[in-house]
């Protein structure tokens, strides 16, 4: 099971993985246990067996970034905790329980949401991928005064959505507010335009409802900078 079979990562922060089994088969003894982490068209992510580490077959790129936690463990909770979060951490998990009580296995779309900022003829441009459920998509001016903007989505996948958004008429050291929500996560990136590119950051809140489905041990919330360059 999992708490959040689709969870958003922010680039360079660390995110839990959830997987669990059900209350009712959850062993008592930490030999009791192997847990599998998988990506598809990588490998393994994590292993652990016996009540320790099995990692002869990892991945490289996850070498030194993944971890169990041996006490969650051995009451069932498999979550995985995978560090300074990359672009190319995106796709698809499964997670694999072995246990005296049976076999469990579930999977989790990993997205990363950061959004990309672009200052161009006056226009400056939003885009940020991997939105589950589709956001609503507001631009705020230094004085928080609502604008007016030209906003796309784009279905990905079943329920996933990228988000391109264009705000006419920006000036050179003004600052602007781009806000992207849904009713599980907020993201606000905050944006000077200067002469030479676009300066901000961007800061995600996630909901009530959200911080229930991260783990039922480990809740992380985080701000990170975003990446912004002229075109």
């Amino acid at each position: 099971m999992s708490s959040n079979t689709k969870p958003v990562a922010n680039l360079g922060e660390d995110q839990v993985l959830s997987c669990y089994v059900s209350a009712e088969s959850q062993p008592n003894r930490l030999g009791d246990v192997s847990v599998s982490w998988e990506k598809t068209d990588v490998g393994t992510v994590y292993r652990y067996e016996k009540g320790a580490p099995a990692l002869a077959g990892q991945a490289s790129e996850f070498r030194g970034r993944t971890q169990v936690f041996p006490d969650a463990v051995a009451i069932g909770n498999a979550s995985l905790l995978l560090r300074s979060v990359k672009s190319s951490d995106e796709g698809e998990y499964t997670c694999t329980v072995r246990s005296s009580a049976g076999r469990g296995t579930v999977s989790i779309q990993l997205r990363t949401a950061v959004p990309t900022l672009k200052f161009s003829n006056n226009i400056l441009t939003s885009e940020a991928s991997s939105w589950f459920p589709k956001p609503d998509v507001t631009w705020l001016n230094q004085t928080g005064n609502e604008l007016n903007a030209n906003t796309s989505f784009t279905e990905r996948s079943p329920g996933i959505y990228s988000v391109l958004s264009s705000l006419q008429s920006a000036k050179v050291s003004e600052t602007y507010s781009c806000r992207i929500e849904n009713n599980l996560v907020v993201a606000v990136t905050e944006a000077t335009i200067t002469g030479a590119g676009v300066l901000g950051r961007t800061f995600f809140t996630f909901s009530v409802a959200s911080m229930q489905l991260v783990s039922i041990y480990l809740i992380i919330i985080t701000s990170v900078l975003c990446m912004f360059y002229v075109v």
